[in-house]
């Protein structure tokens, strides 16, 4: 891969500044203070909040305690999406500090997974680095690495380690010096406005000319809503990372340094803020 590090760093060191509230209607021994706390864009929230659960379960009756939830205007907040796809979906046009409810009871089950421990969180993500790299190199770099290897990935998300992660990351980032690119791109575009989970579908990082694929001709292909027509206005913004990178940009440079730490691109489609 093409090794802009700067970019990569400034990836993983991503925070958003968040404001904890408990729900109204949770019953407490005492009034709860907020609870603030620097969130990795790169993580998930069951990862990063066992301080948040802890400040709140103080002040609770323990027989009122069941699983934590968060919850964003009255959207309930999926742990297994990244911490920033959830802020640039919901809340990249508020204020900050991003300010998330706590729940502790009437778990939403038709919207949210369960997640009992972290170990549900490190099968999601191993699952989505398999998935991504089948695209990339058909498991080739995934299925060559050891044990040890996978849980090096999985230990430095959790531990917020950079170069403990892309000691490893960078073999899945790497591609044949004849080939110009990943087979394909794994990304996923999540619309603001609709119900349906994301768009995913097979795109290739090289036209069939040769020439590259921009995050425009992506679009054009898997979202053409989000592409605004010649003559209109610009409608939608297109988020990764809480930035809206210029359509021309090439979509294998994106890939090798905007996705997640799963290995996918996790692109937002949300509404241009009218004001």
């Amino acid at each position: 891969m093409t090794d802009d590090k700067d970019v990569l760093r400034d990836v993983w060191f991503g925070r958003i500044p968040t404001c904890f509230t408990l729900y109204q209607d949770e019953i407490t021994e005492r009034e709860a203070e907020p609870y603030y706390l620097l969130l990795p864009r790169i993580s998930y929230l069951t990862l990063v909040t066992d301080k948040v659960k802890k400040h709140f379960q103080k002040v609770m009756r323990q027989e009122e305690v069941s699983e934590i939830w968060f919850e964003y205007e009255g959207t309930p907040l999926k742990w297994h999406y990244p911490i920033g796809l959830l802020f640039d979906l919901h809340a990249s046009n508020t204020a900050l500090p991003w300010s998330i409810t706590v729940h502790f009871k009437n778990f939403p089950e038709k919207d949210l997974l369960h997640c009992h421990s972290k170990d549900v969180i490190e099968a999601h993500f191993m699952a989505c680095i398999k998935e991504a790299d089948a695209l990339k190199h058909k498991s080739q770099v995934i299925n060559e690495m050891q044990k040890k290897d996978h849980k090096q990935l999985w230990m430095g998300l959790q531990n917020d380690k950079f170069e403990q992660f892309w000691a490893i990351n960078r073999k899945l980032m790497e591609y044949p010096p004849e080939d110009s690119g990943f087979r394909y791109i794994p990304f996923r575009i999540y619309q603001a406005t609709t119900e349906r989970p994301f768009i995913q579908k097979l795109f290739r990082p090289i036209a069939s000319g040769g020439q590259l694929h921009t995050l425009g001709d992506l679009l054009k292909d898997a979202c053409p809503s989000a592409i605004t027509p010649e003559d209109g206005e610009q409608k939608t913004q297109v988020m990764i990372h809480g930035i809206e990178p210029m359509l021309e940009t090439p979509i294998q440079w994106l890939s090798e340094h905007m996705s997640y730490p799963d290995n996918f691109l996790h692109i937002s489609i949300i509404p241009r803020p009218t004001d």
